[in-house]
């Protein structure tokens, strides 16, 4: 599956100007927002491919019926009806996806055609309405075999599909990356510069295995209850509540509002001096830095923590989770059942909750403040090595207990 969609990233969607796109991929564009989109589908956009999309409309579906389940009744009856309900919510979730992929097709087809993303290289010359619905069509259904691609990889493979795919687009650009920033420095004598940012690079990732393993375990004590002859009962547990319990997702989230306004600017026309005036600023601080406006990074890194407490909330429902331990006959010791404990899982939560949210908007902009300072191109960031370690972690974990059902025995044994 994953030779496949990397075929599919390297074809062209037809009526794409190629030289145009030769020069474009020698050029070496990667400025934010069009880096990181390019980045986010394995250099498909770069080359205007069928998979150009990625899996990006897919993600944002499924966190769209994700927010929309909290807020409509109907949506959350149906994800506690089990699996018949999570069928019909994957259901709407490809409809959603295909909408989202017509509308993003749509969008991309025409700034590619004005050169808005690309430093003003023309991708298509003939802007006619044939061409252009054939390269939206072409686009969409791409999008849409990809995400058939993740789900096969879900129910047939181990692991995410989704996230897997995304693991396999960003590690296949990193190589790539890391070239282009060593060959800047070294073309200016800064090699020193480059080896800080690889020391930089691993520090970042075993602090990401670090605070990802982390947790905070609140005991549970179950009472003691007689029926008949038997004691039942009595046992003590306790409640992991990981550090990043929201994982990527407010990463994701922060990113997709930072990319809003930077497409909508390069709609805007340039002789109205009002919008001339938006579209300019939202091109220096957000579009075109390359992230490396230090507006961009503290409303990234603002965004982040935001998201991060608001994610969190949506996961973890103190108060639900307070009456499902007084069902159970469960308690936590010292903690009055009821309202007290409500507050007292409140409390933690919010207490382990700020510095997880710290933690991921530092290793998020980490690297555009290091690209900030010495003014080095980098074109993987803090949100892709986020994203790459927390799912080779998940697969980690997913290949060991699949080993350990099979053999009863894991990597260590």
């Amino acid at each position: 599956m994953f030779a496949v969609y990397r075929l599919g990233a390297a074809v062209p969607v037809p009526g794409v100007d190629l030289l145009a796109v030769q020069r474009l991929t020698e050029s070496g564009s990667q400025a934010g927002i069009y880096g990181l989109l390019n980045l986010f589908s394995g250099g498909a956009l770069e080359t205007f491919s069928v998979f150009a999309l990625g899996i990006m409309p897919y993600i944002t579906a499924s966190i769209i019926l994700q927010l929309l389940t909290v807020v409509i009744p109907r949506l959350q009856k149906l994800q506690e009806e089990g699996e018949s309900g999570r069928k019909v919510i994957t259901q709407w979730t490809r409809y959603i996806t295909i909408v989202l992929a017509l509308l993003q097709s749509t969008a991309f087809t025409y700034l590619f055609s004005r050169g808005s993303l690309t430093g003003g290289i023309s991708l298509i010359p003939n802007y006619t309405p044939s061409r252009v619905g054939l390269i939206v069509l072409t686009m969409t259904a791409g999008t849409a075999f990809i995400m058939w691609i993740a789900e096969l990889i879900s129910q047939r493979g181990v692991g995410n599909g989704m996230s897997l795919i995304i693991f396999a687009s960003i590690v296949s650009q990193l190589p790539a990356q890391f070239g282009s920033a060593y060959q800047v420095t070294a073309g200016q004598g800064r090699v020193g510069q480059f080896t800080f940012l690889m020391v930089m690079f691993v520090l970042m990732i075993i602090g990401i295995i670090y605070v990802e393993q982390g947790q905070r375990r609140i005991p549970i004590q179950f009472a003691k209850r007689v029926r008949g002859r038997k004691v039942m009962g009595g046992q003590s547990t306790y409640i992991p509540l990981k550090v990043n319990s929201a994982g990527v997702i407010p990463v994701i989230f922060a990113t997709s509002i930072l990319f809003f306004p930077a497409l909508v600017a390069t709609s805007l026309p340039q002789d109205n001096n009002i919008t001339a005036a938006i579209r300019n600023w939202i091109d220096i601080n957000l579009a075109n830095s390359q992230g490396t406006t230090w507006f961009y990074i503290f409303f990234l890194g603002m965004l982040i923590i935001f998201f991060t407490y608001f994610y969190t909330t949506i996961q973890f429902d103190p108060v639900r989770q307070s009456d499902m331990i007084r069902r159970q006959g469960g308690f936590i010791p010292g903690v009055r059942p009821g309202i007290s404990t409500t507050n007292y899982l409140s409390h933690i939560v919010n207490r382990i909750t700020l510095p997880g949210s710290i933690f991921l908007a530092s290793v998020a902009v980490l690297p555009s403040i290091a690209s900030a300072i010495w003014d080095i191109p980098l074109g993987f960031s803090g949100i892709s090595i986020l994203i790459t370690v927390g799912v080779a972690l998940e697969t980690m974990k997913q290949i060991e207990s699949q080993l350990s059902m099979r053999n009863y025995e894991g990597f260590i044994d």
